[in-house]
């Protein structure tokens, strides 16, 4: 049996990243690890874990979760040095799409 070590091991998240997802998805850790890893694979799947942590921080806030809204901080600067933005959204305002 995996023990969920072996499965962040596997994943190209860490455990705060694989965290957030969950936390944004209702799900447990090891459907969220499949999930992010999947989501990485892609462009659109790189933006939509920028979108889910950023937004888990806007809840965090408008809860009075600083605490957490410090964490998940940390989490997504861990996401842009090793996920970063593709080029083509980086330079993209919010909720705007690139042109196909």
């Amino acid at each position: 049996m995996l023990s969920m070590r072996d499965v962040i091991d596997y994943c190209d998240l860490d455990q705060g990243e694989i965290g957030a997802v969950a936390e944004h998805e209702h799900v447990p850790m090891a459907i969220a690890a499949e999930l992010g890893e999947l989501l990485v694979q892609t462009p659109e799947g790189v933006l939509t874990l920028h979108r889910m942590i950023i937004e888990n921080m806007n809840k965090a806030m408008d809860a009075g979760r600083f605490d957490h809204a410090n964490e998940l901080c940390e989490v997504y600067k861990h996401l842009c040095r090793m996920h970063p933005l593709p080029s083509s959204y980086s330079a993209q305002p919010a909720g705007d799409s690139p042109a196909k």
